[in-house]
């Protein structure tokens, strides 16, 4: 692992420019650009802000703002999950022909999405704002939640990335694991509406803890459950650690896959 951190120091540069390409490419050829970072989620919030509270008879006071602190990290989840998948395959003629530590590329993907959601977060803020709720002295530890949950994404993009060059068939069950992932973690609905003989199924989802202190620090304006958090960065920590050996041993045959 050291040697890996020592490589990506070296290549510190390579990185910052597949970040950046990463993001510019994100809105290439695009006319409104980076304003789809606003777009997008506005777009699936109102979505969802009509479905729930209209048609399902949700009661969740202040739902938009309840909505915008899980559906946005979520985002931040499923997407960069979705783009690293592939980023190897993408980037077969460069990994072919070029040295270069691979994990830059899974790296770039999360770091890029990382700052889309940075962004995404000024709707958060927004709707905090003008819905009357204000900005407390909790927002201190956003940058904590969004360190853990960067440790947690980038673990699964390493596994997953490494994998899916291997078996291509698994970006079919992607789609489906997010999903049910998705209604597994208290997304759009408060964990209180689910039955006690099931909430375990939400204890086991990473993304619970972290979308839970999302809505401590933004919603319900209270210090988030640190020890939660803490062991959720744990196990984030361990699944990078577990990734970047899975992706280790696997790279050494990225060439002759591709």
């Amino acid at each position: 692992m050291r040697n890996v951190f020592k490589e990506i120091y070296e290549y510190r540069e390579l990185l910052k420019t597949s970040v950046k390409k990463e993001i510019r490419g994100r809105y290439k050829n695009s006319f409104l650009g980076v304003i789809w970072s606003f777009l997008n989620p506005l777009l699936q919030i109102m979505v969802y802000a009509i479905v729930f509270p209209l048609i399902l008879r949700n009661t969740q006071e202040n739902y938009v703002i309840f909505l915008c602190c899980g559906l946005i990290p979520w985002t931040f989840f499923a997407t960069g999950i979705n783009r690293s998948a592939f980023t190897i395959i993408e980037n077969g003629n460069i990994v072919k022909k070029v040295f270069f530590p691979r994990e830059i590329l899974p790296i770039s993907v999360i770091t890029s999405e990382a700052v889309n959601f940075m962004i995404s977060t000024i709707i958060i803020l927004a709707f905090v704002i003008f819905g009357g709720l204000g900005i407390t002295k909790y927002i201190v530890f956003y940058p904590l939640i969004l360190i853990v949950q960067y440790f947690l994404v980038l673990g699964i993009s390493f596994i997953i990335s490494s994998i899916t060059v291997y078996l291509r068939d698994i970006q079919h069950f992607i789609g489906v694991l997010i999903q049910l992932l998705f209604y597994a973690a208290p997304v759009v609905y408060s964990p209180d509406v689910i039955p006690d003989n099931f909430k375990w199924i939400l204890k086991l989802n990473p993304m619970t803890y972290i979308i839970n202190a999302y809505r401590d620090v933004f919603y319900n304006q209270v210090k988030p459950d640190l020890i939660g958090l803490g062991e959720v960065f744990g196990i984030s920590v361990l699944i990078c650690v577990i990734g970047q050996f899975i992706f280790n041993k696997l790279q050494k045959g990225f060439a002759e896959q591709l």
